[in-house]
């Protein structure tokens, strides 16, 4: 069964929502399997995010940590934590359509998980979708940076900044570049979306004089809420043991949606026990009430932290629902016309 949501009355500069409570099954993506292993022709490039040091890390540059969980190598499970060096991981399909993801991984603030939401997307989205993905791996609150509950955020900025400052290099258009998130990296993807525009950071160079706000933002089982419904870790990673009223507000994302906002596509399933549902849906209703265009999947099962290996039923094609609304808010971009003799 699918339930659409649309408002009463179209309001000036606002298109119509869609809430959809249970999905019809949609094939899955380019008939690519979600929990494919990574084709073989696609080792990333990785670029530094910061020319230098990035702002307020200089002291810790060195000593990151990569931990691989997985015992099978045709099917990585890395994460990364004492991140000095942020960086992206660009992954570029055989047939690129000259389409940009930033991917932000989750890790509830303590980590980045670099594949299960990052490199694991490459089939249905990159292979099968078209797009060039740039998988964020960002610094961490609690590692001891200065400003600690920005750097995540000041990162994201720089990212989308960064890719679109070399969209030429990189074969995308510079325009619509969208955001993904998963998890607390909903939190800094949902961050991005709703304070694109806050400065969080001192400019470095010619990149941070462009926008940082993302064309569309999809957040996956995000965390939004630091109240009553927050993912006790990430809250206590982000904002410390005992954060007051102004901070747990603050850092309420539900309170940052605004007119700049772009469209937002949410998706969670409503047995998650680790981040519940309530934040999907306390964004879901910011958003309405903002006059933001938005698109909300909530499923019966699924847990938390799926990806799209673990997605599972009807869950297991939502690589296509996300990538068809990306279709309807990024089109690929028209093929130069050829010379003419």
């Amino acid at each position: 069964m699918r339930l659409l949501y649309r408002p009463a009355a179209r309001r000036p500069r606002i298109r119509a929502a869609s809430l959809c409570l249970l999905l019809a099954a949609l094939p899955t993506a380019g008939g690519a399997s979600p929990g494919s292993p990574l084709p073989a022709s696609v080792p990333p490039v990785e670029i530094p995010l910061w020319p230098a040091a990035a702002p307020g890390s200089e002291a810790l540059a060195a000593g990151q940590r990569v931990v691989e969980r997985s015992r099978d190598p045709r099917v990585p499970d890395r994460y990364a934590e004492r991140i000095g060096t942020p960086s992206l991981a660009i992954y570029r399909p055989a047939r690129p359509d000259g389409r940009g993801l930033l991917v932000v991984p989750g890790g509830g603030y303590q980590r980045v998980v670099l594949d299960k939401e990052g490199s694991a997307l490459v089939p249905a989205f990159a292979e099968a979708g078209g797009l060039t993905l740039f998988v964020l791996r960002y610094r961490l609150p609690g590692e001891g940076h200065a400003s600690p509950r920005e750097v995540p955020l000041a990162d994201a900025q720089r990212a989308l900044r960064l890719i679109r400052h070399r969209a030429a290099e990189w074969g995308v258009d510079p325009d619509g570049l969208g955001v993904m998130g998963f998890s607390a990296g909903g939190h800094v993807a949902g961050s991005l979306a709703t304070r694109h525009a806050e400065r969080v950071y001192p400019p470095v160079d010619a990149a941070d004089t462009l926008d940082a706000r993302p064309a569309y933002a999809l957040l996956v089982y995000p965390v939004i809420d630091m109240g009553a419904h927050a993912h006790p870790g990430s809250r206590r990673q982000l904002l410390g043991e005992a954060p007051d009223a102004a901070a747990v507000r603050a850092y309420s994302l539900q309170n940052r949606v605004g007119a700049a906002t772009p469209p937002v596509f949410l998706l969670h399933a409503q047995d998650d026990e680790v981040v519940p549902v309530e934040n999907t849906l306390l964004f879901e209703a910011a958003l309405r009430d903002a006059g933001i265009e938005h698109e909300t999947h909530l499923y019966a099962r699924g847990g938390h932290g799926f990806g799209v290996r673990q997605a599972a039923g009807t869950l297991a094609r939502w690589p296509s629902l996300a990538l068809a609304w990306i279709d309807a808010h990024a089109p690929a971009p028209a093929p130069a016309p050829a010379p003419q003799d």
